[in-house]
């Protein structure tokens, strides 16, 4: 199996006569490009229907199965190509049903019956889901829709390329995220086959990644637990067809952390008011971190989907505000008296700041009878609010004890310095 650049523009043919899949729009980003000294071009394919670019290869793949006998498509998915296959096979007249783990969020199970498929909940694994699925499209008129192991589907994913050099002609870097490699197997197929100078640069979560084993073993190697909070590229596995487009076709794959995903989907937020999943933050991180450089260059980071679980954004936010002395823990020793606990609130709240948590701590080893820890949890404007607040603390006579950062979202607060404060 391969594809070619004639895959590709059919399947742009047959995507046009799609009502709901749009051209998306490519954003200037010049905070990004003064940091980085380059020329960046935010493809926006968050803004795809569905949330995602997931549309573009399962309608062309059901496209051609709709010429055919079946009648209905199944899938295996927990995010975007549940999605992606429920909007095509709705918008193409057949049924889909799409098997899920017990374990998918039920905003993604709703959002996928919205599109119009049938959900089957099935084990607390994908492996469970796939294989149930796999039996279903055993069925008479039944075809099975892969996300990124069928040429339909990357020649789908393609067309995002064609567009883009229509788009950006003068583009000269890609950095795109890898999961199965489907998105970045059809893009580099067309651009490739139209401009071959173009850099592309394929971009893994450290924690999920299997291109760089899977390129240094010429097969493709599995990731059986693939841990990373960019589930959308934690697929664990690339397959036969997409490897040999990555080997053929890709300049280069680069792997990210989870913190350097968390930091570049904040700074995407902020700075361009986009908000993007973590699959799609992996496209920027590595432009952040310096690990592509783009010196002088017109460079694409390809933005794929914006379905952020919103407990994962919760978690992303709480660490930027610890991570800038926002969100901390502060420790401060008192008198075991009647009227304390208002002294300090006063003082406290005459600086714009949020107490999230208050408890008194009267059974640390050591600690004076008659005294007691107030350990409170609180948000700020930043740095220097911490510092006011603690001068005036000080000033009213009250010793603090510590100042943590403030990262557990269960109340329990991180542990600090006994001795003085963490800062």
């Amino acid at each position: 199996m391969t594809i070619t650049i004639e895959d590709i523009t059919a399947a742009e043919d047959r995507i046009d006569d799609a009502a709901g899949i749009r051209r998306t729009p490519v954003q200037t980003s010049s905070t990004l490009g003064d940091r980085l000294g380059a020329d960046v071009r935010l493809k926006c394919e968050h803004l795809q229907k569905t949330g995602s670019f997931k549309p573009r290869g399962a309608f062309n793949a059901i496209h051609r199965i709709a010429d055919g006998d079946a009648d209905r498509v199944v899938a295996a998915s927990a995010g975007n190509h549940a999605q992606g296959v429920a909007f095509a096979a709705t918008e193409l007249g057949l049924e889909s049903v799409i098997v899920m783990p017990e374990t998918a969020p039920q905003a993604k199970v709703d959002a996928t019956e919205g599109y119009g498929a049938t959900v089957r909940l099935v084990g607390d694994t994908f492996a469970d889901a796939m294989a149930t699925a796999r039996s279903l499209a055993a069925d008479t008129d039944t075809e099975f829709v892969h996300a990124y192991d069928d040429p339909d589907v990357v020649a789908g994913q393609g067309t995002i390329g064609l567009e883009l050099l229509e788009q950006v002609p003068e583009m000269s870097l890609f950095t795109i995220p890898i999961g199965g490699g489907g998105l970045i197997g059809g893009i580099a197929t067309a651009v490739k086959a139209i401009d071959d100078s173009v850099r592309i640069v394929g971009v893994q979560a450290e924690t999920a990644a299997t291109v760089p084993q899977s390129l240094r073993k010429g097969r493709p190697v599995e990731n059986e637990t693939p841990d990373t909070i960019a589930d959308g590229i934690a697929t664990g596995s690339v397959s036969d067809l997409t490897l040999e487009i990555i080997d053929d076709h890709v300049d280069e794959v680069v792997t990210v952390t989870d913190t350097e995903i968390a930091q570049a989907t904040l700074w995407l937020l902020e700075r361009t008011k986009q908000l993007v999943e973590g699959a799609a933050a992996a496209a920027v991180a590595p432009l952040l971190t310096g690990a592509v450089d783009c010196r002088g260059e017109t460079v694409v980071p390809v933005l794929g989907g914006g379905n952020i679980d919103v407990a994962t954004l919760q978690d992303i936010l709480t660490r930027a505000l610890v991570d800038r002395r926002q969100f901390v823990t502060l420790t401060v020793r008192i008198d075991d008296r009647p009227g304390v606990l208002g002294e300090v609130a006063e003082i406290v709240g005459h600086h714009d700041t949020n107490v999230r948590s208050v408890r008194h701590d009267r059974s640390e080893e050591g600690l004076p009878v008659g005294t007691a820890d107030l350990v409170i949890r609180m948000t700020t404007p930043g740095t220097a609010a911490i510092d006011r607040i603690i001068a005036d603390l000080e000033a009213a006579g009250y010793a603090i004890k510590r100042v943590v950062p403030a990262i557990h979202s269960d109340g329990d607060d991180a542990d600090g310095d006994e001795d003085g404060l963490t800062r």
